[in-house]
């Protein structure tokens, strides 16, 4: 498929792609204007982790990296949220909170940044300002467990110690006081006092190597910058949504256009004719209308200046073109299915060849719903059926003559009960040789091809066929089934008519004949209102 192609399917859908694309971004507005506003409160956190001399480089990363999903984690848990929401009386579970809470790590860092969404900012704020002093508190209170029973033990110590060196400093002073001269008691006495003094001396310092050591091994959080109350709501961002929605509905339309066009499987330009049928494509006619009477099916003779009208010449010249090799003097004007525009084609290709010079005439061929007759605004009391059932009557008695010079118009007559008999009998046979006497050019009208067998015992007879598809209507299949269905009966088909395109400029090969336009204006203009 070539680009052109392509801008012509999305001009021709452009309104469904405007539809899907106000729609997606209109909805988008509408939901996003009537959402609730939320507000985002953040804390950064610092994690300072435990001086670990030993560890090595690596492990040291790990376990960094280690600690501050663990803290990441902590700070969504239920023991913190539970007593976040007790000390600001919130009317919510952790469960409920914890969907309010983000934590992210920040990456090569020891940073930690706590996010907290509520529709009250200043709500927002006080919550994440409280979280992490619950957990700071939580995480001192657990840490220091773990040294709480050594220097519990070295304090009990310490105090027995206390206890004796005060007794035994006291002895020595009320020995002294009396100036007894007790050497060896004194002695005594002085001796255990350095003694209480060494040990406590020692219990002091296990006491104060206990308290460096956990302070080095304790792992703090600190609040390196606290929240601040949010100006503007971080949801919903409409212009984002809307702009967001708009192209994401500008895109699916694109892609339920393409679906729709790649599933359809009609026959709608020049390039399908070719590719489905491999025959050529004669002459592309815009789309009629409207029809207030069936003589407004008539361009080529009530707007003769038309571009349609100009159709149907190419048409026509198209047609000699295809008869340089093999001249015939009348062709069938059929299709595939019913409605396709075959009357109309057949209608106005002969009043084009009779406008030529040349003596036509027109068989309305279909003795099942004729519909010439009609079309000319002639009687259908006697016809084509009264001649090929009545031995007597000749062509001249029942031939009507209409408002275009040269054209004359063989109706369809009576409807017989049994159609394809009467078309395949001798006596049409004979009729056509009478009629190629009486004018240069015949032009039938026969039913669809796949309805009936009219089309294919006409053809046989005639020998050549146009066949009209409908753009965009006509499937690929039934256009190849009725080619295969007058072929298999001898029938040498010349060309496809493509029928009903939009007169939209461009639009699928439909080629304006926009000079007459510009040089008739008011001809050109009159048969464009008659479409």
């Amino acid at each position: 498929m070539e680009l052109r192609q392509y801008f012509q399917i999305l001009l021709k859908w452009a309104w469904l792609i405007a539809l899907g694309t106000v729609l997606a971004g209109g909805t988008a507005f509408v939901v996003s204007k009537l959402m609730v506003p939320t507000y985002q409160a953040s804390t950064t956190l610092l994690v300072s982790e435990a001086t670990q001399p030993s560890v090595t480089d690596y492990t040291s990363i790990m376990t960094s990296e280690r600690l501050a999903k663990t803290y990441g984690e902590w700070l969504k848990k239920r023991p913190v949220l539970n007593e976040v929401i007790g000390n600001l009386g919130l009317g919510v579970d952790a469960e409920d909170l914890a969907e309010q809470v983000d934590v992210q790590l920040v990456r090569d860092t020891q940073f930690i940044v706590l996010r907290v969404k509520d529709p009250d900012p200043a709500l927002a704020t006080r919550i994440a300002n409280e979280i992490p002093q619950v957990f700071i508190a939580q995480n001192e209170a657990i840490q220091m467990e773990r040294f709480a029973a050594s220097k519990e033990s070295l304090l009990t110590q310490m105090a027995a110690l206390e206890a004796d060196l005060a007794r035994t400093e006291a002895a020595t002073a009320a020995l002294e006081s009396r100036g007894a001269n007790d050497s060896d008691e004194l002695a005594r006495l002085e001796n255990n006092l350095a003694q209480y003094r060494d040990s406590y001396a020692a219990l002091l310092a296990s006491y104060e190597s206990i308290r460096v050591t956990e302070a080095s091994r304790l792992s703090n959080v600190i609040v390196v910058e606290p929240a601040e109350i949010p100006d503007e709501p971080v949801s919903p961002r409409t212009l984002l949504n809307t702009l967001l929605a708009t192209v994401v509905g500008a895109m699916l339309a694109v892609g339920v256009v393409f679906l729709v066009e790649y599933l359809d499987d009609t026959v709608k330009t020049d390039e399908d004719v070719q590719r489905e049928l491999t025959l050529p494509t004669l002459a592309n006619i815009a789309r009629i209308g409207p029809i207030k009477e069936p003589g407004d099916h008539l361009v080529a003779s009530k707007h003769p200046r038309s571009p349609i009208s100009e159709a149907y010449r190419v048409l026509r010249s198209n047609v000699r073109f295809a008869w340089v090799a093999n001249p015939a003097s009348a062709l069938l004007v059929t299709s595939a299915e019913p409605r396709e525009g075959k009357s109309t084609t057949a209608a106005n290709l002969a009043v084009v060849m009779a406008q030529a010079g040349k003596r036509v005439i027109l068989v309305d061929a279909d003795l099942r719903r004729p519909s010439l007759d009609k079309f000319f605004g002639v009687r259908n009391d006697r016809g084509l059926t009264d001649l090929l059932v009545s031995e007597g009557l000749q062509p001249a008695d029942v031939l009507k003559p209409t408002e275009v010079d040269g054209l004359e118009i063989l109706t369809s007559g009576a409807l017989p009960p049994n159609p394809a008999e009467l078309l395949g009998s001798d006596s049409m046979r004979n009729l056509l040789r009478e009629l190629e006497e009486r004018a240069e050019m015949i032009v039938l009208d026969s039913p669809p091809v796949l309805a009936v067998a009219d089309a294919s015992i006409l053809g046989s007879l005639v020998g050549s066929a146009l066949v009209v598809v409908q753009s965009g209507k006509t499937r690929s299949e039934s256009c190849r089934r009725g080619k295969e269905a007058l072929q298999s009966s001898g029938v040498k088909v010349l060309g496809v008519v493509l029928n009903g395109l939009s007169r939209r400029r461009g639009s699928y090969g439909y080629y304006h004949y926009d000079y007459y336009s510009e040089e008739h204006g008011g001809a050109a203009q009159e048969g464009n209102r008659s479409e």
